[in-house]
């Protein structure tokens, strides 16, 4: 019950604050309103339904799917990323607009039609916008291979190199549907490597709309000799963690939940629950020294931890690689200021004492399409025995 509460509340606050930062682009957006009668009123009518999309696309999902609600949740997906740029374009003007009479300067609209002036700033700022999402959108749809060099005192039997292929965050759903898949698994593949590595939210929500697209075909097309193994995120727990995990299991992707194997007798794997798993799922997380007491240190030991948190646990527990995932790292820019502040490490490679940490951008998006100041990846960790 408490839990259910929490849930709610979480809920009503986010739907409180998507509304008052859609009201406030609405009213900083006066003059585009005003334009003409029947056109202003026009503008208003789309405004009004791209705000409403997404939520309501999201409850149509779950209740009635069809292809004209996938086509709602695309159009919101795009109006989110949208909502965020124009309220930071429109605060920033508002802000100046205030600012400049205090300061005692000579506001250039005293002597023109002020109205004009910010129709044509607030016609700009869509424009800016606009120009904005479209480069962020093709970039999504672009990713890059990463590849990490990288070298162990342990002992990898049988391997001069060990190619670990790693992604995380596919989001598999609506807005990454089969295309997009198939070139995931092409790429995955085309780099040959020894095992494969996903580091959670592998499904964007729920995973009716993956069994309905037989998205698993293509899932079981990933190809690795040592195998294709995966942990939970926040997202399995969100759409339905029972359900996700067997599907996975179905085409060929062992999850690791709370658990440690020896691969092929060559290296350590250890896989955790998702750091959420208690909150959502009602699930308790085992300490990760736990799931490493009876490992062989002398063989190298790498982790998948789907969020970034408490790195200090892998270097206490003998981690050589930890491979995480979640933060997207801020997706929109300048969101990964945020990521930055509230994770040590938002992206990339960090080396802490004999732990190497490396955190994904990841390979899909949640929410818009859209990536603004970072790119899709997916990771090939080169790691060869060093004396």
């Amino acid at each position: 019950m408490k839990k259910q509460l929490g849930m709610l509340l979480f809920f009503v606050l986010v739907i409180a604050i998507y509304g008052l930062v859609n009201l406030y682009i609405y009213k900083q957006s006066g003059p585009i309103f005003a334009i003409g009668n029947p056109v202003g009123k026009f503008l208003k009518i789309i405004f009004i339904v791209l705000v409403i999309s997404y939520p309501a696309g999201r409850l149509f999902e779950r209740l009635i799917p069809s292809e004209i609600t996938n086509y709602i949740i695309k159009a919101g997906s795009i109006w989110l990323g949208a909502m965020v740029y124009l309220c930071l374009f429109l605060l920033f003007i508002h802000l100046i607009r205030l600012t400049i009479p205090l300061l005692g300067q000579i506001n250039i609209c005293i002597h023109a039609d002020k109205s004009l002036v910010h129709k044509k700033i607030v016609i700009a700022t869509y424009i800016v916008t606009a120009i904005m999402l479209l480069g962020g959108y093709i970039n999504a749809r672009h990713p890059k291979v990463n590849r990490i060099p990288l070298i162990t005192h342990k002992n990898i039997e049988g391997y001069p190199t060990l190619r670990v292929g790693a992604a995380s965050d596919i989001h598999l759903g609506v807005l990454m549907s089969n295309g997009r898949l198939k070139q995931f698994v092409n790429m995955m593949n085309s780099l040959n490597p020894d095992i494969i590595l996903l580091a959670g939210d592998i499904f964007d929500e729920d995973i009716g709309f993956v069994v309905k697209n037989d998205m698993g075909k293509l899932l079981s097309e990933l190809k690795a000799p040592l195998g294709v193994y995966a942990v939970t995120g926040n997202h399995e727990y969100i759409g339905g963690v029972e359900p996700a995990v067997e599907y996975l299991e179905k085409h060929g992707v062992k999850v690791l939940r709370d658990s440690a194997i020896v691969v092929k007798g060559i290296f350590n794997l250890v896989g955790r629950e998702d750091r959420q798993a208690k909150m959502i799922g009602g699930i308790d997380r085992k300490p990760l020294s736990d799931l490493t007491r009876d490992l062989d240190t002398n063989k190298l030991t790498i982790l998948l931890d789907h969020q970034p948190f408490r790195l200090s646990e892998a270097v206490e527990n003998a981690i050589d690689l930890q491979i995480s995932g979640h933060t997207h790292h801020g997706q929109l820019f300048p969101f990964n200021l945020i990521t930055g502040a509230i994770f040590e490490v938002s992206k990339g490679l960090k080396r802490i004492d004999g732990t190497t940490i490396y955190v994904s951008n990841g390979y899909g998006t949640w929410g818009p399409p859209i990536r603004v100041g970072n790119k899709p990846e997916i990771i090939l960790f080169e790691i060869v025995e060093g004396k």
